[in-house]
Formats: structure tokens, C-alpha cells, sequence
């Protein structure tokens, strides 16, 4: 028998992940890892479970995602995402609450290009009058 779940897709930078949520007691698996084993800053595991406790639904879903690409600042803000979005799917009265604290939002900053004459993207070499 099919297990009811909840897929969402989210992106940050260079990261995307990959969000299924199931019926369950919480627990946080972010590649086959348990969330505290996967990230090891606090601030970062917090702001994973912002829209799960925003809509009171933490102990509601278990979360199982796949994140790939970018850094674990990046991967943390698509996991995020795709939270919010599979939340979306779950029951859509949700869509205010996530809208207001800017969850659903696609956060479009991106690293700069490397331009021609210069070392990084605004970096100019080092000056000297003499």
C-alpha cells in the first residue's frame, strides 16, 4: 500500500533539494544523514524547521531530502524551501503564513561573474604610482 506523501523542490545559489515529507514524529534526514550529523551549525538546523513550526505541523512529517550543489549555507536555504513548497502541497491554507515570512519566495541572489582585468568580480589588481 502507497504511503501518502509530499514533494516539493527548493533552490538557493547553486543548491537544489529535493523534499519528500511523510507521515511521522519529526525527524529531519538530509542525505541519508541524520540532521545533526549533516549540519553542524545550530543557526542552520533552526532555520530547516521554521516552516514546520510555523504551521505547527513539526511532529506532524517526517522530512527526507536530497540536496546537492553549492555550500551548506545554500543547501540549508533550498531544504528550506523545498520544506515550504511540499507544505504548500499538503494543505494550501498554509500559503499565507508561509507568503508572509517570505518562505515560498525564491531567493534570486546569486555569486557575481569574474570580470576581464580584474582578479575576482570587482577586485582590481593592486595599484602602484611608481
Amino acid at each position: 500500500m502507497a504511503q501518502v506523501q509530499y514533494c516539493g523542490t527548493g533552490r538557493r545559489k547553486k543548491s537544489i533539494a529535493r523534499v519528500r515529507l511523510v507521515p511521522g514524529e519529526g525527524k529531519i534526514v538530509v542525505n541519508n544523514k541524520e540532521i545533526n550529523v549533516y549540519f553542524g551549525m545550530d543557526t542552520l538546523k533552526a532555520d530547516i524547521r521554521r516552516p514546520l513550526e510555523l504551521t505547527g505541523t513539526s511532529h506532524k512529517f517526517d522530512v527526507v531530502a536530497k540536496v546537492e550543489g553549492g555550500g551548506y549555507t545554500g543547501q540549508a536555504g533550498a531544504i528550506r524551501h523545498g520544506i515550504a513548497r511540499a507544505l504548500l502541497e499538503a494543505d494550501g491554507d498554509y500559503r499565507s503564513l508561509l507568503k508572509k515570512e517570505g518562505f515560498l519566495t525564491r531567493d534570486p541572489r546569486m555569486k557575481e561573474r569574474k570580470k576581464y582585468g580584474l582578479k575576482k568580480a570587482r577586485r582590481a589588481p593592486q595599484f602602484s604610482k611608481r
